[in-house]
């Protein structure tokens, strides 16, 4: 017997994992339903208009500061990095709840692949439909 096989029967063999998982998919659905759109809309239009990243709004403060909403910021990423990778086999709106948690993610070469995901034609898609939807601007790129 494979290990996925003990896996898989250890998993259905188990009704309170079941409802757990089952919880936490429809929970991560209905989050995305209203979390994804209401962030996406808060992109600005000329995020990705430039070559390089501009300034972040929290440079200017108090290192304490920066420091505690840039872990906040990264713990938050990774929690949407996470859940996206999750609902693309659940659920949800995978790619979309990726791209907000790459954003929200610090990383060497992050802007840059920011930029390459977010001109993937079926993210493309998505972010413009939300976009259009709630009266907001497409997304400009140089």
């Amino acid at each position: 017997m494979s290990v996925f096989q003990n896996l898989f029967d250890s998993i259905w063999g188990n009704e309170t994992l079941l409802l757990i998982l089952g919880l936490l998919s429809f929970a991560m659905f209905v989050g995305s339903l209203f979390l994804i759109p209401f962030l996406v809309v808060r992109i600005p239009v000329d995020y990705f208009a430039r070559n390089k990243r501009q300034r972040s709004p929290w440079a200017e403060q108090h290192i304490v500061i920066r420091w505690a909403v840039m872990v906040v910021k990264n713990v938050f990423g990774l929690i949407f990095v996470l859940m996206g990778l999750a609902m693309l086999v659940l659920p949800g709106q995978g790619l979309l709840t990726l791209l907000i948690g790459v954003l929200l993610l610090n990383f060497p070469g992050k802007y840059t692949f920011e930029r390459w995901l977010i001109q993937r034609p079926s993210v493309y898609r998505g972010v413009a439909w939300l976009r259009r939807r709630a009266g907001r601007a497409p997304l400009e790129f140089d």
